[in-house]
């Protein structure tokens, strides 16, 4: 602690001997420092606010039916992009800033220039934004303020109706490709279909589901085949049978009205299941209509065999009467080989069939497998097709609900306006810290001479210096008049410091006062510099 209090001292000696030059620098660079700063021209700076209304009453109509686009979003960008060189070039060609410029190295000057006294604030979620611009002109500050405020509305409307059209356009395009394409799709789907008639697969399904489908109804027919065959066989086993029993059997006479055929049976059972359904509906039902055919069928079968037994019998003859067992056997055994015949044809084709599908086993596949392809890309392009159309529907809507009432409004709260007081330099701060510079300075460079021109002020810096110890030392024994000049020595720089800082306050007051001296100080300052 001795030590540093030591040392303080010492540099406190050190400062007080180069006190002159300390406080003629302080003097020089505070009044260089205030005539720099009466110098500086005002500053004004114009603002505006504008509030974005993003609450727009034809987005929850359009919902589902227009494209909906993220306002925010886009509201962001454009804050963004307000200063973004192509905007500041306009705004310097409407402010006719750009005739100032004359080289390329200029208009870089002039954009920098506009960008770094261009702020743009918003406040949050609330959609408010203040645009601001500081120049000296007030007029000039104004107009750039205009400018932006301008360039701000008119590009987001454009941008949106610019992205609207651009995107339309897109679907156009697209629409018109797609649709060549669908119809290219057609085309080789038709030309497939007709090239490979007859090999497609049907409703049953794809080609080995049709082959077991085949051979499921090859094995019934089959099977129907083999009954339908035991069936015959064993009606003509009776027939046989009932006749070889008929030739040795002695049959009694009996008249021929008696005997009851197999038709008039048939007949008459037929005739009673029409009085049933008679019962029940009208003569124009279908069952009606069939059984009283097969009836009349029947009745027209039993004349011809009449008369087929009136010619074959002799003249004065009795007719033999028929058997009416052998009659049934008879027209049962004809029944049973029309099934049989009907049977076999039913074999043949599914057999038929079933050899044209075993040998295209290699063919059909392929058939199927290219024609689910072009079926594929044909369902693909005809589903982009018509969600294109769709978007499109879409985006017309939009564009023309923008262009009758748009989805972001624009309202001016506050117009472009300058204030009549500048809003800068504060000169205060800046003379203050003149002030301060000056006297840093001086203090500076007062420390340096003491580095450069050392002395020893006491016995111990003496000692610490050369390491040798000190015998005694010679006190300085001031006359009177030595004491008086070493007094207005020190009075005299009392007042030069006090008079500083009045010229410094004297300075302050005039700025803060507002009064004429200020015009009058930066006339002089100008004239100086």
């Amino acid at each position: 602690m001795h030590e540093l209090i030591f040392q303080v001292q010492t540099l406190a000696r050190g400062l007080w001997r180069f006190r002159w030059i300390a406080l003629g620098i302080a003097w020089a660079v505070s009044v260089a420092g205030w005539l720099l700063v009466a110098r500086m021209p005002d500053q004004y700076q114009a603002t505006t606010r504008v509030y974005v209304d993003t609450a727009s009453l034809l987005r929850p109509l359009l919902r589902g039916l227009a494209v909906e686009t993220d306002v925010r979003q886009r509201l962001r960008l454009m804050t963004r992009s307000l200063l973004s060189r192509p905007n500041l070039e306009k705004v310097a060609r409407m402010t006719d800033l750009d005739l100032k410029a004359r080289t390329p190295e200029d208009m870089e000057r002039l954009i920098d220039s506009l960008a770094a006294r261009i702020r743009l604030r918003d406040a949050g979620r609330v959609n408010l934004y203040t645009i601001s611009f500081t120049d000296p002109d007030p007029a000039l500050a104004k107009r750039v303020v205009q400018s932006l405020l301008t360039i701000f509305v008119e590009s987001s409307l454009g941008d949106s109706r610019r992205e609207s059209s651009t995107a339309l356009k897109f679907l156009e395009q697209q629409i018109a490709e797609y649709a060549k394409r669908l119809d290219e799709a057609e085309r080789r789907l038709m030309e497939f279909k007709r090239r490979n008639m007859g090999l497609l697969p049907g409703q049953g399904g794809d080609y080995f589901s049709r082959l077991e489908k085949v051979q499921a109804e090859l094995e019934a027919a089959r099977l129907e085949l083999r009954q339908a065959v035991n069936r015959r066989d064993e009606l003509r086993r009776q027939l046989e049978d009932a006749e070889a029993a008929e030739e040795y059997a002695l049959v009694p006479e009996a008249p021929a009205t008696t005997a009851v055929s197999p038709l008039d049976a048939r007949i008459q059972a037929l005739q009673a299941k029409l009085d049933e359904l008679l019962l029940k509906y009208t003569e124009r039902h279908p069952d009606v209509i069939e059984i009283k055919r097969t009836i009349a069928a029947l009745e027209e079968q039993k004349r011809k065999e009449m008369e087929a037994m009136a010619a074959t019998a002799a003249p004065g003859e009795p007719a033999v009467p028929v058997n009416p067992v052998r009659q049934q056997l008879k027209l049962a055994l004809a029944e049973a080989d029309a099934t049989v015949a009907a049977l076999r044809v039913r074999v043949q084709t599914y057999e038929r069939k079933l050899a044209r599908l075993r040998s295209l086993v290699d063919t059909i596949p392929k058939v199927e497998a290219e024609l689910k392809r072009l079926t594929r890309d044909y369902a693909v392009t005809k589903r982009n097709y018509e969600q294109l159309l769709a978007r499109r529907e879409s985006a017309k809507i939009s564009e023309e609900a923008q262009q009758t009432a748009d989805d972001v409004k624009f309202r001016v709260i506050d117009p472009p306006r300058v204030p009549l007081e500048p809003v800068g330099p504060n000169r205060v701060l800046l003379m203050s810290a003149a002030l301060g510079v000056g006297i840093a300075a001086g203090l500076a460079f007062a420390l340096l001479l003491t580095q450069l021109r050392p002395t020893f002020d006491t016995r111990r810096a003496l000692r610490q210096a050369t390491g040798l110890p000190v015998l005694g030392g010679v006190m300085l024994v001031q006359t009177l008049a030595q004491r008086v000049r070493r007094r207005v020595e020190v009075a005299s720089f009392a007042f030069a410091t006090l008079l500083l800082v009045l010229a410094y306050g004297g300075v302050l007051t005039v700025y803060v006062a507002d009064l004429q001296l200020a015009s009058a100080l930066r006339e002089i300052a100008g004239r100086l510099l």
